[in-house]
């Protein structure tokens, strides 16, 4: 028999990263269930897109922005947010698409909230709409502050991926609704 038949393909995954996708899967379970999620499974029985939680991922990037872009969705205040298109090619990840689920993180990483992507639209950056820079829910919430940010963000992070900003780069802008926990009632 072969000894390798039975070898891993990779190295153990860190504790760290094990104790995380714990915490992660305890979060999706209570979210689905509290967010009405889980009825369906009641009739038809429960599927891996049931018991898998979504991907999970914070705003920003550094812990400090994460906590404050987080603390505007969960406030009900910012329901749409925005990516540089070659920040998904560089990470090898698929656009959102409407209906798409996301897990939230906190700056230490912890799972925080659960939404639901509600409309995605790519657009040059200069072409992003006063109405999408509302709804980001960032400073004065104008398309100037909305522009002057976000350009000093990707001035910052794109080199990252082997890109320079560019006024008319590809932007996903992308609208979401807070499944869990639920927002407070504006009125």
């Amino acid at each position: 028999m072969d000894d390798d038949l039975f070898a891993p393909d990779a190295a153990e995954p860190p504790a760290d990263d094990v104790e995380q996708a714990r915490r992660i899967q305890q979060f999706w379970e209570l979210a689905r269930a509290r967010a009405g999620m889980a009825r369906a499974g009641a009739v038809v029985g429960v599927g891996w897109t049931e018991t898998v939680p979504p991907p999970a991922w914070s705003f920003g990037d550094t812990p400090e922005l994460a906590d404050e872009l987080l603390a505007l969705v969960l406030g009900g205040v910012k329901t749409a947010t925005a990516g540089a298109v070659w920040e998904y090619q560089a990470q090898d990840e698929p656009l959102p698409t409407k209906g798409d689920l996301a897990v939230i993180l906190d700056g230490r990483g912890e799972p925080r909230a659960l939404i639901r992507t509600t409309a995605v639209a790519r657009v040059a950056f200069d072409d992003v709409s006063e109405e999408h820079a509302f709804l980001e829910g960032e400073g004065n919430r104008s398309l100037e502050e909305w522009r002057a940010a976000h350009e000093a963000y990707w001035r910052r992070t794109l080199p990252q991926v082997g890109h320079e900003f560019a006024r008319g780069m590809e932007v996903v802008c992308e609208r979401f609704e807070l499944l869990y926990p639920r927002p407070p009632r504006m009125f």
